[in-house]
């Protein structure tokens, strides 16, 4: 009775033996021929063969797992990725030098024998018997692409890679069926082409195209001889042959290669000997995997859209459906990013903001009427390096982004918007102090009220602008207690559903707190998020959804289809007349007020600033006809404040929003419209206020409101009311008043917005 070892286990000797006897006598079965020697063999068949007709035959061929790329809207590449950098590629289009070389060496007598090389696997034996253990294999071409068939459905899973790869009996009897299958499925040039397509050459190449651009920098069917053989040598040990980190260990198995041709006749020896005496002609090219490796500082965005992919169930039920299909690769997208627009706002990122500053900036560009991404950069690139970062400041937490930060002023035409719709005159006057309490209580939603319990105060960026203000002027000069008194006659909740219809919410996916210094730009928000709310008011009232992807091509095999993308939802966020208004009061912004740095010149342009308490961020959001974009200034981990502070090689004392991210959007947008049509906005007539016109408003409820107020010692119709409840009708003429404001004005000290109730700045 054969010994066995220690471990209970067959010798190798032993293995070897019974796996000769199961793969003859298994051979004999499947293809139907008699082997006598098989009985001769002394094993328990029987069993084996048993448990061979037990093993499915239907064998599938794997989807190989190949890049993706990824294009911009004229077709140029952004970034190639991949899980296996993989291109498929027919037999006709590898060099008739690599199919040799590959058989030669792999498999000599692969056109004479079937699935299973009977005179391989007696050779093998008695070398591992000889050596006392199994130091030859016997595998066939059609084995080996088995096995790897099995090692990619196994993908990145360890434990699956574990199974594919053991070496046991049971596996190498399931490969040889399988194999058996393929050589009468497929025939012989069929394999050899997938197992050149499915072979890991590594240097992170699978497939011999993919090993060819690796190595040489050319394609497959460009390969000449020595490089054919040397390809073909990398695949029995791509890391001990790997010509990168050691040339002479490749360039002796590669030699190995050519003598074993010309042995087969596939050369000649001279041809073998002259190629013997060559360098390795390396020409490597680096991988090339991933976003950290997109064009025109498109690494964020090309982040962007593998989020859009991996969240979006268009692409799949769950999100791990849509991995797997995102990681096996082989799509052509083709996406909304404008390179023009893209160079243009990382060409100005640059010019104003460097690298290694304590602060960054982010910019965004959306298209009116589609909501087409058209560009997406940053200041700190897309990496693992000092003052790089792989968080895209420019969009959500959810979709790769931080938790965003508070818009300041920007947030103030939603506000207007929303009063507007609701039937307020942009004459609309209020006293607008230079600081003043919160109003108190403030209509919230369903019903509730919000209270000024702290005694939280607000004021203006500088004391010399106090009021009276109608919308116009307040809305050119940031004017902060202009817009709470607005909103505290609009309330809370309007402003809120104006910003829905818009697209507008937190960026950390958060409720949004319903308190009176939503007005002032308190809610953190993305500039993906800003420049599409913008984007409708240049469309004139029309919100459109973000979209990033424009059509995706999937290659399976030498089959090409068409995956459905997500398509971008426009619904009515105003009337037109309303956003006609707001275009009219931020057109002023940039020819008389705080933007008047980000003016585009001759063509016309809308946009607004924002500047935070403690100057944590500054904005500048604007937009024309034709495109709507964002630009955000600070620390992304919201600790350095903007006082003094360098920036671009510029210092500054203080850092407004139409300082530093007017011009950045200035010459990013200039850039991006260079050469696109001239248009402008339909504006609407809104007087300059002028005395005894007290801008009157009716909600529609008996609620008329002059150019006062009710709450916190404002004034209403000229009179101070003491804090007396809001209502009344449209008020009388207002007159300057020639007594001190109450003291409920002046005292008090703002709590930086960070609770929801303090301040921010224009």
């Amino acid at each position: 009775m054969p010994k066995k070892r220690s471990g209970g286990g067959l010798s190798p000797v032993q293995q070897a033996a019974k796996f000769l006897g199961v793969s003859v006598l298994a051979g004999a079965v499947m293809a139907g021929i008699a082997l006598p020697a098989a009985g001769a063999l002394g094993l328990a068949a029987k069993g084996s063969v048993q448990g061979f007709d037990d093993i499915p035959a239907n064998l599938k061929s794997p989807q190989l797992s190949q890049r993706t790329t990824i294009l911009d809207n004229q077709g140029g590449q952004i970034a190639s990725v991949y899980s296996r950098d993989r291109t498929v590629v027919d037999l006709k289009d590898i060099s008739p030098y690599m199919q040799k070389a590959i058989v030669a060496i792999e498999d000599s007598r692969y056109y004479e024998h079937g699935a299973i090389d009977l005179k391989g696997v007696l050779r093998a034996l008695n070398q591992n018997a000889q050596n006392g253990g199994v130091a030859q294999g016997a595998s066939t071409l059609t084995q080996q692409l088995v096995k790897n068939y099995f090692v990619e459905e196994a993908g990145d899973d360890p434990t699956k890679v574990a199974q594919a790869t053991q070496q046991t009996l049971g596996r190498k009897v399931r490969e040889l069926k399988y194999a058996i299958q393929l050589e009468e499925k497929l025939g012989k040039k069929k394999i050899l082409e997938n197992y050149l397509n499915i072979t890991f050459f590594g240097q992170q190449a699978y497939g011999v195209e993919a090993a060819s651009e690796r190595y040489f920098s050319k394609h497959a069917k460009d390969l000449n001889l020595q490089e054919s053989a040397l390809l073909a040598g990398l695949v029995q040990s791509p890391t001990r042959y790997d010509p990168v980190h050691d040339e002479a260990e490749a360039k002796k198995r590669r030699n190995v290669v050519l003598q074993r041709m010309a042995d087969m006749h596939d050369i000649s020896q001279a041809e073998a000997d002259k190629a013997k005496k060559t360098g390795l002609g390396l020409h490597v090219s680096q991988p090339k995997n991933g976003c950290i490796t997109a064009v025109k500082g498109a690494g964020f965005f090309c982040d962007y859209v593998r989020e859009v992919f991996l969240n979006d169930p268009v692409f799949g039920k769950t999100r791990t459906d849509r991995a797997k299909i995102w990681n096996q690769g082989g799509l052509t997208i083709r996406t909304t990013l404008d390179p023009q627009a893209q160079e243009s706002a990382q060409a100005s990122i640059k010019d104003h903001v460097n690298q290694s500053d304590e602060v960054a900036t982010a910019a965004t560009i959306v298209e009116p009427g589609t909501g087409k991404i058209l560009a997406m950069g940053q200041s700190r690139p897309y990496g693992f390096g000092t003052n790089e970062t792989q968080i895209n400041l420019s969009v959500d937490r959810s979709m790769g982004g931080g938790a965003g930060y508070q818009p300041g002023s920007t947030f103030k035409p939603i506000v207007a918007a929303a009063a507007i719709e609701g039937g307020m005159s942009a004459t609309q006057e209020y006293p607008s102090p230079y600081k003043m309490p919160y109003p108190s209580p403030i209509a919230a939603c369903d019903g509730k009220n919000w209270e000024n319990t702290d005694g939280s105060t607000l004021e203006n960026e500088n004391e010399s602008e106090h009021g009276p203000y109608g919308m116009k002027e307040a809305t050119a000069k940031s004017v902060n207690t202009y817009y709470v008194q607005l909103i505290d006659d609009i309330g809370i909740c309007p402003v809120i559903d104006m910003a829905k219809k818009m697209g507008v919410n937190r960026a950390d996916g958060a409720k949004m707190t319903e308190a009176p210094s939503i007005a002032l730009g308190t809610q953190e928000m993305s500039p993906l998020t800003m420049a599409s709310a913008y984007a409708t008011f240049a469309d004139r009232g029309m919100y459109c959804t973000p979209v990033a992807i424009e059509s995706i091509t999937q290659t399976i095999g030498n089959q090409k289809k068409s995956l459905a993308v997500p398509q971008s939802t426009c619904s009515r966020a105003m009337s037109q007349t309303t956003a006609d208004t707001i275009s009219t009061l931020l057109k002023g912004v940039v020819e008389d007020g705080t933007g008047q740095e980000a003016g585009l010149g001759d063509r016309p342009s809308a946009g607004k600033t924002g500047t935070t308490d403690f100057r944590y961020a500054a904005w500048f959001v604007g937009y024309t006809p034709n495109m709507a974009g964002a630009v955000w200034v600070g620390d992304p981990a919201h600790k350095r404040q903007m006082v003094d502070v360098t920036i671009g090689g510029t210092t500054y004392a203080k850092v407004y929003g139409g300082q530093v991210p007017g011009p950045i959007w200035r010459d990013m947008m200039s850039g991006a419209l260079q050469g696109k049509p001239v248009e402008d906005f339909i504006l609407v007539d809104i007087p300059d206020q002028q005395p005894g016109d007290d801008g009157g408003w009716d909600d529609g409820k008996g609620h008329g409101r002059g150019h006062g107020h009710g709450n916190g010692g404002v004034t209403t119709g000229g009179l101070p009311t003491g804090g007396l409840p809001t209502g009344g009708t449209p008020g009388g003429p207002l007159p300057t008043p020639g007594f001190p404001l109450p003291s409920g004005w002046t005292q008090g000290t703002t709590n930086g917005g960070r609770n929801g109730n303090g301040g921010q700045r224009g």
